[in-house]
């Protein structure tokens, strides 16, 4: 159920020390298990922020996260790297939304990946199989990687439905990278990152002097320690720790740059203001859930409010309302800990809610 946004002059006081979501947050990361950073503001930056309890535990209990604590972004690279990377391309010509890879992509030309568009792969309406298992599936080596996801067959028919995969993301990183004659790391900082100043944002794996101020995330059993540094999601970390699905580490302090620039400051962002006011509209056709290119409603939202979100599974979440003007980020490491994500849900909405109704 939808609650009444707070006006743009309540903002700054919902975000000030101590005050409506500062005391949230903290109440919220004991419960969650996870330190937390946040930060909430509109195109004209930084409203307010704040960090609550602990990097992680063990030897990572003694130190306390903040704006330039770097963290596992998980999906949010979609986001971060790849759906910025798209819309350059799309600005300049190279990539058309509606016609079928297959009949302009010489790579999908007569498989089943050539059936889909760009815009159903953006839009996780694209048919292809929900689950990755790269690995078990296609073994170790990207290159075998790369020919079966284009020759995977399809899980439904193109535009039938919408279901969330990773693969979609990982097809798009290779089309891009082709389309950008780089890889997906070269392009993203060279279009999006340096251009919005975000120093601290790059793939994986993260110098040794960086990991002082890195979330560390999950136990991993084959190296016998906590992931540091390098990229938690297993098929991101087979292709060498850069793809379009996960990868990216970043700080609140540069994700405030880059969702101040989602939201069109002049001069305006690399990829094109059209490029924003397209992809932050329904584009699954009235299918559920509705999704925008990349970005998804807010669940517990209507369509019609225009709150949009993305989450990373390693605890990172952050909101978007052009309707609004405003932006918000909540930065976690939850599966340092656990998988159990009920907590963290929790916070999330009653934070949405408290920011964007």
């Amino acid at each position: 159920m939808s609650h009444r946004a707070p006006g743009a002059d309540r903002l700054p006081a919902l975000a000030a020390p101590g005050g409506e979501l500062d005391r949230l947050v903290r109440a919220g990361v004991r419960t969650v298990g996870a330190g937390a950073v946040w930060a909430v503001g509109d195109a004209g930056g930084t409203l307010g922020g704040g960090s609550h309890g602990a990097l992680g535990q063990g030897p990572y209990a003694r130190l306390a996260p903040g704006p330039d604590t770097r963290y596992d972004l998980a999906s949010l690279t979609k986001i971060v790297a790849l759906w910025p990377c798209a819309g350059v391309l799309r600005r300049s010509g190279r990539l058309p939304l509606d016609e079928p890879l297959g009949h302009w992509w010489p790579p999908a030309a007569g498989r089943p990946s050539g059936a889909v568009t760009v815009r159903q792969l953006l839009a996780h309406t694209a048919g292809m199989l929900p689950y990755t298992r790269f690995e078990r599936l296609y073994g170790r080596d990207p290159a075998a990687i790369r020919a079966g996801v284009l020759a995977a067959p399809l899980h439904r028919a193109p535009g039938t439905a919408v279901e969330y995969t990773d693969r979609a993301a990982v097809l798009l990183t290779y089309l891009v990278e082709d389309l950008g004659g780089a890889p997906l790391d070269v392009l993203a900082a060279r279009w999006t990152w340096r251009p919005l100043g975000m120093a601290d944002t790059r793939y994986g794996p993260l110098d040794a002097a960086l990991l002082d101020r890195t979330a560390p995330t999950e136990y991993d059993e084959r190296t016998g320690g906590y992931l540091h540094g390098v990229v938690h999601d297993p098929s991101a970390r087979l292709l060498g720790g850069v793809s379009g699905n996960a990868g990216a580490f970043s700080t609140a302090r540069d994700l405030a740059r880059f969702l101040t620039a989602v939201l069109a400051p002049p001069p305006g962002p690399p990829w094109g203001a059209a490029w924003t006011e397209e992809s932050l509209r329904e584009q699954t056709g009235g299918l559920r859930p509705a999704r925008g290119l990349s970005w998804l409603y807010a669940p517990g939202t209507e369509p019609a409010e225009g709150t949009f979100v993305h989450y990373g599974f390693t605890g990172t979440g952050f909101w978007v309302s052009r309707r609004l003007g405003r932006w918000a980020l909540l930065l976690t490491n939850k599966v340092h800990h656990d998988r159990v994500t009920q907590s963290l849900t929790d916070l999330r909405n009653a934070y949405r809610r408290l920011v964007f109704g």
